[in-house]
C-alpha cells in the first residue's frame, strides 16, 4: 500500500523533496529527501523509557554511503559496505552538531539516527540534503525535537552567491560553508573559504538563512499533511529539592575551586568536593546512585561557572573577557622530520610535524556523492590520553580526532599554494588539552610547514569564543580563547581560523537553541581580534618559510611536447624503469607533458634529469654527439645518438679518405663521435664522422 505524502520547496537552482509513507513506517519517522538525483533516506528510533543509570543524552547518529547509489559494487576483498569512511564520519557529525541542541533537558531516552545515500548524481553534494532528512524524520515522530532545522551550502563563484552549489561549481567557489538554523535563528556552520572577509561571511550566512527558512516551513507542513498535532514538549529539571540540598553542602566551596587556574589542581579539588559531596547526598537519598549524582553535580558545576563570569566577571583563570593566554613556541625539534614546530597556548600544547612525498603519496578519494579524487594536503589531529593527564583506551581514530582535523586542514590548505609540487601531511600530536585543540592545531601546523620550508602564503591562526548567557538572555558574555571547562559549562564554541586577510577555517557548536545575528557578528570581531594577537606572536617567531627542509625530496620539473610522452615511457615502461633503475629518483609524467621528478640527492637529479632530457632531446644540426654504432648497411651505418634516436652516416661521410667497405672503419657496437649535418622534412637525421673529425682537429689546433 502506498500512503505517501510529499512537500517540496524551490532551494537555490533546484527543488528539495522531502517524502514519508513509502519506507520504515515502524520507525518513529522516516522520509526520503531528494535534490536532483541526489536522494537520502533517514529514519529516527527512540526508546520508552531512559537506560537505567545514564548521566547523558545518548544520541547516535549515522550516515552511511551505499554503493548501489551509483551502480558501483564496493571495493575490497568483501564486497558489501563495512566500516564508515571518514567522510561518512564527518557527515554523520555534521548531522550531530545542529540537532543536538534541540533536544529538552532532562531527555534521556536513547535516540538512534540513522541516515543513508540510496542515489547519488555526482553533483549535488548528499550531507546538506542529510540534515534535512534528519530534521524532517524527527520532526514527523513524536520523539521531543525543538525543530525543525534547515540546512544548505553557500558557495560563491566570480563573486555571485550560490546556494547548494554543484560538485563542478564548488571547484570555481572562494567559499565552501554549510549553514544550519531554525526558523528564526543561526544554529550552526561548518566549512571553510579563501580568506574571506568577517562582513562577506556574515552576509553569506544570511542569505543562506533565507532558504533555510523554505525548507522549515516546508517539513511544518509535511506534518500539517500528516494529520499530527503540534508538539508539545517539556524540559526535566533536576529535582529542586535535591539540587537546593547539594548549594548548601558543597556551593561555596565548590565556586572557590572552579576559580583555580592550574587544571589538574582544579579538577583534583573539584573530585575531593564531588566525593564529599556525594556521601552527604547519599546518606540522606540512598536510593541515589552515582550516574544520578553525577547529574546534579554536573548541573551545579554549570550553574556555578555561568554564575562566576556573568554575576562576578570571573573566568575560571582569572583573565579578561577578550584575553588570549601565554603563548610559546619552539621550531625545528625534530632532526630528521621535514619541519616541526610545538605551539602552547596555555595548558594546551601541539606538536606539530610536516613531511614532504610525491605524487604517489597523495590520498585517494572514493566518496560515491562526487568531488575530489585526491587530495595532495593533508592534516591528521591525535588526541592521546595522556594529554589531559589521564589513562584511556588506544585503538582507532576516534570521530573526535577526524573532526578536529577536518577542520584544521581546510583551515591550512588555503595559503598552499596550488602549484607546490609536493604532497604535504602535517600531523598535530596533542601534548596537552585545556580547551581548543584543534585551533592549537591550525596555528601549529601553520608553523611546521614555514619551518619545512613550505611556501605558504601566510600564518593562519584558528581562535575560539565562548558565550556565557542568562535563560532569558538578557545577559550576554563572550569569552575568548575558552578552557575545557568554559566550553562543558558555556553556551557556544565559537572557532574561527584565519589569516591577516581574512578567514579560511570555521566551526560552531552550540549548546543553546541558536544564536541572534547580533551575537553571531560579535562573536566574529571577537575572534577576528583575537586571530590578530596570535598570530603577532606566531610572525614573531617565524615570519618567512624557510629554504627547504635537506631531509626532504628534491622535485625537479621539466615540460616536454605531449607528442614525446610515448618515448619517453617506451614500450611497457621500458624507458622510463631504466632511468628510475640508473639514477634512484621517481618520475611522475602528467597528460600535459609535465615531468615530476623526485631524488632525495644532488647526484640522483642529475642521472635523471640528464636521461631524461636525452630521451626527448631532438638532434640539432650542427651538433656533435658520441653515439653508438647500432647496424651497417653497405652504403654506411646507423648511429644512435640519442636514447632511441639513430642516425645514418653514409660511406663518404665515415672518414677522410677513400674507404672499401663500412667495416673498414666500424663494426656494431663500436663508440663513435659524429657531427650532426641535416635533418630532413621526415626527421631522417645525417651524420658525418669525417665532419666532427675535422672540426675536432681545428679545437685543438
Amino acid at each position: 500500500m502506498n500512503n505517501t505524502k510529499s512537500v517540496s520547496a524551490a532551494i537555490g537552482n533546484g527543488t528539495l523533496t522531502i517524502e514519508t509513507g513509502l519506507m520504515a513506517r515502524q520507525a518513529a519517522g522516516a522520509v526520503s529527501v531528494r535534490l536532483g538525483d541526489t536522494i537520502v533516506f533517514c529514519a529516527v528510533t527512540n526508546t520508552d523509557k531512559p537506560r537505567e543509570g545514564i548521566d547523558f543524552f545518548p544520541l547516535q547518529v549515522e550516515y552511511r554511503e551505499k554503493y548501489y547509489a551509483v551502480g558501483r559494487f564496493p571495493g575490497g576483498y568483501f564486497k558489501r559496505e563495512t566500516r564508515p569512511s571518514e567522510k561518512e564520519i564527518l557527515c554523520a557529525r555534521i548531522i550531530d552538531r545542529p540537532i543536538r541542541p534541540l533536544f529538552p533537558a532532562g531527555y534521556f531516552n536513547d535516540v538512534q539516527v540513522n541516515s543513508m545515500v540510496l542515489s547519488a548524481d555526482g553533483e549535488n553534494e548528499a550531507d546538506v540534503v542529510a540534515v534535512n532528512a534528519a530534521s524532517a524524520a524527527l520532526h514527523i515522530s513524536e520523539i521531543p525535537f525543538m525543530g525543525p532545522i534547515g540546512a544548505v551550502r553557500i558557495g560563491r563563484i566570480n563573486g555571485e552567491w550560490v546556494i547548494n552549489p554543484t560538485q563542478t561549481e564548488r571547484l570555481s567557489s572562494d567559499l565552501d560553508l554549510i549553514y544550519a538554523g531554525t526558523r528564526e535563528r543561526f544554529l550552526m556552520m561548518e566549512g571553510g573559504a579563501s580568506e574571506i572577509s568577517e562582513a562577506e561571511f556574515l552576509s553569506a550566512m544570511k542569505l543562506a538563512h533565507e532558504e533555510v527558512v523554505k525548507i522549515v516551513d516546508a517539513q511544518i507542513e509535511l506534518r500539517r499533511q500528516l494529520g499530527l498535532a503540534d508538539k508539545v514538549i517539556t524540559e526535566i529539571p533536576p529535582c529542586p529539592e535535591k539540587m537546593t540540598f547539594l548549594r548548601e553542602t558543597c556551593s561555596e566551596e565548590l565556586r572557590k575551586a572552579l576559580l583555580v587556574g592550574d587544571k589538574l589542581t582544579r579538577q583534583n579539588s573539584v573530585t575531593a568536593i564531588r566525593e564529599d559531596a556525594f556521601a552527604k547526598m547519599n546518606e540522606k537519598w540512598p536510593e541515589i546512585g552515582e550516574p544520578q549524582f553525577v547529574q546534579f553535580f554536573d548541573a551545579l558545576e554549570i550553574e556555578l561557572v555561568r554564575s562566576n563570569v556573568l554575576d562576578h566577571n570571573s573566568r575560571i583563570d582569572g583573565r579578561d573577557n577578550n584575553a588570549i593566554r601565554p603563548l610559546y613556541a619552539q621550531l625545528s625539534l625534530l632532526p630528521r622530520a621535514h619541519g616541526s614546530a610545538v605551539f602552547n597556548r596555555g595548558e594546551t600544547q601541539a606538536l606539530g610535524t610536516v613531511t614532504l612525498g610525491t605524487k604517489q603519496d597523495v590520498q585517494e578519494m572514493d566518496a560515491i556523492t562526487g568531488g575530489p579524487k585526491s587530495k595532495s594536503f593533508m592534516l591528521h589531529y591525535n588526541f592521546p590520553p595522556y594529554c589531559t593527564g589521564e589513562v584511556g583506551r588506544l585503538g582507532s581514530t576516534g570521530r573526535r580526532e577526524i573532526g578536529h582535523g577536518a577542520l584544521a586542514e581546510r583551515s591550512l590548505e588555503p595559503v598552499v599554494p596550488t602549484d607546490f609540487p609536493y604532497t604535504v601531511r602535517v600531523v598535530s600530536d596533542i601534548m596537552g588539552s585545556n580547551g581548543s585543540s584543534s585551533m592549537a592545531s591550525v596555528c601549529v601546523g601553520s608553523l611546521a610547514m614555514m619551518d619545512a620550508g613550505v611556501p605558504i602564503k601566510g600564518h593562519v591562526a584558528g581562535v575560539s569564543i565562548g558565550l556565557f548567557c542568562t535563560a532569558d538572555e538578557s545577559r550576554k558574555v563572550m569569552v575568548t580563547d575558552i578552557l575545557g571547562s568554559e566550553d562543558h559549562c558555556g553556551d557556544m564554541d565559537f572557532k574561527v581560523a584565519g589569516t591577516r586577510k581574512g578567514i579560511t577555517g570555521f566551526q560552531v557548536d552550540l549548546k543553546v537553541r541558536g544564536l541572534t545575528w547580533d551575537t553571531v557578528e560579535a562573536a566574529l570581531e571577537q575572534a577576528r581580534i583575537g586571530r590578530m594577537q596570535i598570530l603577532d606572536f606566531m610572525e614573531s617567531t617565524i615570519s618567512q618559510p624557510n629554504d627547504l627542509s635537506p631531509n626532504a625530496p628534491r622535485i625537479q620539473t621539466i615540460v616536454i611536447p605531449v607528442d614525446k610522452i610515448g618515448g619517453l615511457i617506451g614500450p611497457g615502461g621500458k624507458n622510463i624503469r631504466r632511468i628510475c633503475e640508473i639514477s634512484g629518483a621517481q618520475i611522475d609524467i602528467d597528460d600535459d607533458g609535465t615531468v615530476s621528478i623526485f631524488a632525495s640527492n644532488s647526484q640522483s637529479m642529475e642521472i635523471a634529469e640528464r636521461e631524461v632530457s636525452s630521451i626527448v632531446a631532438e638532434a640539432e644540426e650542427g651538433k656533435i654527439y658520441e653515439g653508438t654504432v647500432t647496424g651497417i648497411k653497405d652504403f654506411g651505418a646507423f648511429v644512435e645518438i640519442l636514447p632511441g634516436k639513430d642516425g645514418l652516416c653514409h660511406i663518404s661521410e665515415l672518414s677522410d679518405r677513400r674507404i672499401a667497405t663500412v667495416e673498414d672503419v666500424c663494426k656494431v657496437g663500436d663508440k663513435m663521435t659524429v657531427k650532426c649535418i641535416g635533418v630532413d622534412d621526415r626527421g631522417r637525421i645525417k651524420l658525418s664522422r669525417r665532419a666532427a673529425m675535422a672540426d675536432l682537429a681545428d679545437q685543438q689546433n
